[in-house]
């Protein structure tokens, strides 16, 4: 068995899950997280003032797979969320002994 952990872009949760249900995954916890890579954030104007979003929202989706479906599921999403900018998607594989 396999623990796979991906963040990924709120947008693309949809298109994620309805791929990884295509393939019989089904089971799987969602968390909103909050974090920042090589980007570090960018600046947003509100009410015509200035300020600074240093951490951006994603997604958290984790789920433990057999053997068998880590790859594909690792690439489903890959493919899915993927939209060719930084800080699209990290997807992070523990086996579980």
């Amino acid at each position: 068995m396999t623990r796979i952990e991906a963040i990924i872009k709120p947008s693309s949760f949809g298109a994620v899950k309805a791929v990884l249900t295509e393939m019989g995954i089904g089971g799987m916890a969602v968390s909103g997280v909050r974090g920042h890579g090589s980007v570090k954030g960018h600046t947003e104007v509100y009410r015509g003032r200035k300020y600074r979003v240093e951490f951006l929202p994603k997604l958290k989706l984790e789920m433990v797979l057999p053997d068998n479906l880590v790859d594909s599921a690792m690439e489903a999403i890959r493919r899915t969320a993927s939209t060719s900018s930084i800080g699209d998607d990290t997807i992070i594989a523990s086996k579980i002994s």
